[in-house]
């Protein structure tokens, strides 16, 4: 991707997702609008064409980029919206960060966006077979590939399970979790358990993982209501 060429993106209807609190028993709704999100997780291609910089041990334009801090995938997406000339969506003051959830800048999915966009209208763990659809621990050989090679979901999503694991912008559990941030899709070290539509996974926004990369989304973001509880990796699907 060139410096000022933006990501292949999709627009996704908007609607109505349950998310699911097993372990507390409770669910709730979150009321989304139409929202664009990108086709495959960010490359590193398309990272150091913003940036200038390759993360991660691996090398390889096609590949998602990964070894990223949630926090570096905010900055990536400021500079993404600045040089294609768009209102940045984040105000960074120190370590607070801020979301205009009225801009049209680039930023991370909500954790609901995300769910919805990988669903695209299924109800079952997985929009398709595993091995058609993702690339995990049975079929990656360890490591992550060059993203798009395996089957889109029905609204043309490359990747959103398997290949890399991708940051979302909710924090995971306040109460329990303090900061961290929310990662959802499972990536290519993970058992078929790991990568299925609800699965959910957090980590410190200051860590930098190997099989953890992002996807870029725009459009207004609406969050879930507060103090909804969050999901336990024992939902089912």
């Amino acid at each position: 991707m060139a410096a000022n060429s933006p990501p292949r993106m999709v627009t996704v209807p908007g609607g109505r997702i349950t998310l699911s609190d097993r372990r507390r028993l409770r669910s709730w709704d979150v009321d989304l609008a139409p929202f664009d999100i990108a086709v495959t997780p960010t490359t590193q291609a398309e990272y150091a064409a913003v940036v200038g910089e390759w993360p991660g041990e691996t090398r390889g334009g096609l590949l998602p980029v990964d070894s990223v801090t949630w926090g570096e995938a905010i900055r990536y997406c400021n500079l993404l919206s600045e040089r294609t000339d768009v209102a940045p969506a984040y105000r960074i003051d120190g370590e607070e960060v801020l979301l205009d959830d009225s801009s049209t800048g680039y930023r991370l999915p909500t954790e609901a966006e995300w769910e919805h966009a990988c669903r695209a209208e299924t109800i079952g763990a997985r929009y398709g077979s595993l091995d058609a659809i993702a690339w995990y621990r049975d079929n990656s050989q360890e490591h992550s590939h060059e993203v798009g090679g395996k089957l889109p979901n029905g609204w043309g999503l490359h990747d959103t399970l398997g290949n890399v694991w991708e940051w979302c912008w909710d924090l995971l559990d306040p109460a329990t979790y303090g900061t961290y941030r929310v990662l959802r899709g499972g990536g290519w070290f993970d058992e078929q358990w790991s990568c299925r539509a609800s699965v959910r996974r957090g980590s410190h926004p200051t860590l930098r993982i190997e099989d953890v990369g992002f996807r870029v989304a725009r459009g207004r973001a609406v969050a879930p209501p507060a103090g909804a509880a969050s999901r336990d990796e024992d939902t089912p699907y």
